[in-house]
């Protein structure tokens, strides 16, 4: 029986990795028209970004706050404690393909880093705009990733940083897009290119 259910897992029968899954994301054709009404600026104000002028994690039902919301939405079998932090469960993560079974390993990642959004126009938000920007949890904007990818994308945008599962980099460009557009951010001339590129790599 132990020999059986080992190959059964080896041939992914018993065990297949859960996919993060953040709302919102749209089709390829949404998302070509949402890039091209995008404006193309250069950066600005990046001296006074403040990660502080993004509140965060907030509550967002009883005990659990953004990030213990999206652990549990995104794992599998998460198990939680009376103060809603996870004691069980696994993760996987779509950008790098790692499998983790302790929370302290993942990371939520805002898909477009704060001090990117900073930079391309969130400097001229209020701070309740600035919230709900880093507590998203309608559009694509934050998911569970393994925390040192997460490190070392930093605040990155896809012209510099991209995930090394190339067959995700389609719906990592369509969630950037989303939230770009949705909050009217603007785009450098790169990033644009480089999310076309990924973009032209969808098939839907």
């Amino acid at each position: 029986m132990v020999g059986l259910t080992a190959a059964l897992i080896t041939i992914g029968l018993l065990a297949s990795p859960a996919e993060a899954a953040p709302t919102g994301i749209p089709s390829k054709s949404t998302a070509q028209t949402y890039l091209t009404a995008l404006t193309v600026a250069a950066e600005a104000n990046a001296s006074t970004y403040d990660r502080d002028l993004f509140p965060h994690w907030i509550t967002i039902s009883g005990t659990c706050n953004t990030r213990e919301t999206v652990l549990k939405r995104d794992g599998t079998s998460v198990a939680v404690s009376s103060a809603c932090a996870a004691t069980s469960g696994s993760w996987y993560s779509p950008y790098d393909g790692g499998t983790w079974t302790a929370a302290s390993d993942v990371d939520i990642d805002h898909v477009v880093p704060l001090a990117e959004a900073w930079r391309s126009g969130a400097s001229a938000w209020t701070t309740s705009r600035r919230q709900s920007f880093a507590n998203d949890l309608t559009r694509p904007q934050l998911i569970a990733v393994t925390d040192n990818v997460n490190q070392s994308k930093s605040d990155q945008d896809p012209s510099t940083w991209q995930p090394s599962i190339t067959s995700y980099r389609c719906t990592y460009a369509k969630m950037w897009i989303a939230v770009k557009y949705h909050y009217s951010l603007t785009l450098q001339s790169t990033e644009k290119t480089a999310l076309q590129t990924m973009l032209n790599s969808c098939s839907s």
